[in-house]
């Protein structure tokens, strides 16, 4: 079995760019595919994604919703609505529910690895440092248990985003290898 600190993978770079089963949109609940990530995905992927998308419907703010990828490496990507279209900002209650029901999603579908973005701390403003560990420990959760992900790549825009991300790991790595070491 692969080691969880080996299956958590912190880079820079585009994320759709990436070569993995599902990359994750950091999407409104109406699923429209605007600016941001979404509007990159939209660009590289094709209409065809929207198009899903519309099929789909509004979600609720919190879930998830999956489609094709389009022209992208990707073979699908998962929509994680942490925000509302109509201003509703992304909340630390919406950011752990889309994520995990993100991780779900890619489970339930035997995927093996998925890319996630900073999810709202674009257009919707969410503190980076908190979105860090909201994120990664819903990551850390996820694989604990029972899951077809092998691998779960966090995909940073900027060396910012990829600091911050990388120092919240660090400290989560530790604080698991005390537990492990204390239980």
């Amino acid at each position: 079995m692969i080691l969880l600190t080996q299956r958590i993978l912190i880079q820079q770079g585009d994320i759709t760019d990436m070569d993995v089963d599902a990359i994750v949109n950091a999407a409104n609940n109406d699923l429209i595919l605007g600016a941001g990530v979404a509007g990159a995905i939209y660009r590289k992927g094709g209409e065809t994604i929207q198009q899903e998308c519309n099929d789909i419907g509004s979600i609720p703010v919190g879930y998830a919703a999956i489609t094709g990828a389009g022209k992208l490496k990707a073979r699908y990507v998962i929509h994680a609505a942490s925000m509302g279209l109509g201003g509703a900002r992304t909340t630390a209650k919406s950011l752990r529910s889309s994520t995990a029901h993100s991780l779900r999603l890619a489970a339930e579908r035997k995927l093996k690895s998925i890319a996630f973005p900073a999810v709202g701390t674009g257009v919707s403003g969410f503190p980076l440092d908190e979105c860090a560990q909201i994120m990664l420990s819903e990551a850390i959760e996820h694989l604990q248990g029972e899951t077809s992900l092998e691998s779960v790549y966090f995909v940073l825009f900027d060396a910012r985003a990829r600091d911050v991300f990388q120092s919240t790991w660090d400290t989560l790595r530790k604080q698991l290898s005390s537990g492990a070491a204390s239980a």
